[in-house]
């Protein structure tokens, strides 16, 4: 059986010019930006959990984006354009894509981005904040980490807020008969959000509190708890780093979940800042 590589990658990568559409406030800690523009002509959705490098104006206030799309290539570029000239780079997930000609605010191919905000005092926070419509920004995609085996028949989706786009992605994307649960830490009932999953997938929403602890702390006691298939599992971990390392750690050694069928990312820490 071959061996599955760890990300899928686009067929074509460049680093593309976009236009901000829209940016409004969906809930107590989401703000969604959509970006449209002729320049995403060039780029091709694939579902799931498709991930991209947004790069927002540098703090001189300009863009200037890389021309390289290899990665040792842009990001060379990137070093070398000095602190007040580089842009702000970001990981983000397409939350949604609406094809050109489907799109809610003009003609062009759209994506929606939603930035989770716990106040403004990092760049991409108040980037997503204070953006108004006609600023541009770069992207530049990276493809998808989402790899269900062919042997699984039941999926499981655990994060935290950071993670939820991602999740929502895999939700719309998994066939309409898939089986299988979702564990999403958020941090206010508000946050929750319409996720349109298989009506075999049950989505737990989990509100954080005070009494909770650290981030995370509760995704993982309620995968501790939850009544999981003894085969056929597929686990889709992701958000703060001990979250996704301390559930994927669970799933192998004590619910005997293969490594190679859990994907697991830490997209930040405790601690650091998100943006």
């Amino acid at each position: 059986m071959a061996k599955r590589t760890k990300h899928v990658k686009p067929e074509h990568r460049e680093i593309l010019t976009a236009e901000v559409l829209a940016s409004k406030r969906i809930s107590p800690h989401f703000v969604r930006v959509t970006l449209g523009g002729p320049g995403l002509a060039g780029f091709t959705a694939m579902g799931f959990d498709q991930w991209f490098r947004l790069f927002m104006p540098g703090r001189d206030g300009e863009l200037r984006l890389p021309t390289s799309a290899t990665n040792l290539g842009w990001y060379a570029q990137y070093l070398m354009m000095g602190k007040e000239h580089r842009p702000l780079a970001r990981n983000y997930t397409v939350r949604d894509y609406r094809a050109a000609g489907f799109g809610e605010y003009g003609s062009t191919a759209e994506i929606d981005i939603d930035f989770a905000i716990h106040g403004d005092d990092t760049p991409a926070a108040a980037w997503a904040n204070t953006v108004t419509p006609g600023c541009k920004a770069g992207l530049l995609d990276e493809g998808i980490t989402y790899q269900a085996p062919d042997h699984s028949d039941w999926t499981l989706l655990v994060g935290d807020e950071s993670a939820l786009p991602g999740i929502a992605g895999v939700l719309r994307s998994l066939p309409r008969d898939a089986k299988g649960a979702a564990y999403i830490e958020i941090p206010a009932a508000e946050d929750a959000q319409e996720l349109g999953e298989p009506a075999g997938v049950q989505v737990n929403w989990l509100v954080r509190t005070e009494t909770h602890g650290e981030v995370g702390v509760l995704a993982a006691e309620a995968v501790r708890a939850a009544d999981l298939p003894a085969t056929g599992v597929y686990a889709f971990v992701a958000g703060e780093q001990k979250l996704a390392a301390g559930v994927r750690r669970h799933l192998a050694q004590e619910r005997e979940i293969p490594k190679a069928d859990i994907t697991f990312t830490g997209y930040w820490r405790v601690g650091k800042s998100q943006g």
